[in-house]
């Protein structure tokens, strides 16, 4: 098993940055497949960004392609979420998920693991 735990939420304004972290403890964290997710009061949860296991490759949804950049440290047992242009449609808990399988997917239902989720607040 793998345990996951956010931070770096938090309120900003329109266009601003801020960048989550997530550590992960427990099983070789190399040997995951690393995703972000958000839900907003009142909606689904849905895919924001994945990496492979090295990083190498990395997938996006549309509507934070370009203004969001996942990254990841092996040697620190970390993820992270670059955001930038945030907009007040960003404002949603986000989730740290990993999954063991060897394809990254967009389904929340494809990850095994979950984090608490961290609030960001994007105010205009």
């Amino acid at each position: 098993q793998v345990q996951l735990v956010e931070s770096g939420g938090g309120l900003v304004q329109t266009g601003g940055s801020l960048r989550l972290s997530c550590a992960a403890s427990g099983r070789t964290f190399s040997s995951y497949i690393m995703a972000w997710f958000r839900q907003a009061p009142g909606k689904e949860r849905e895919f924001v960004a994945a990496s492979s296991r090295s990083g190498s490759r990395t997938d996006y949804a549309d509507s934070v392609k370009g203004r969001f950049t996942i990254s990841r440290d092996n040697a620190k047992n970390t993820v992270y979420l670059q955001m930038s242009s945030l907009k007040p449609e960003d404002t949603a808990v986000y989730f740290c998920a990993a999954e063991e399988r060897m394809l990254i997917s967009r389904a929340s239902t494809g990850y095994d693991y979950w984090g608490q989720g961290t609030q960001v607040t994007v105010f205009s």
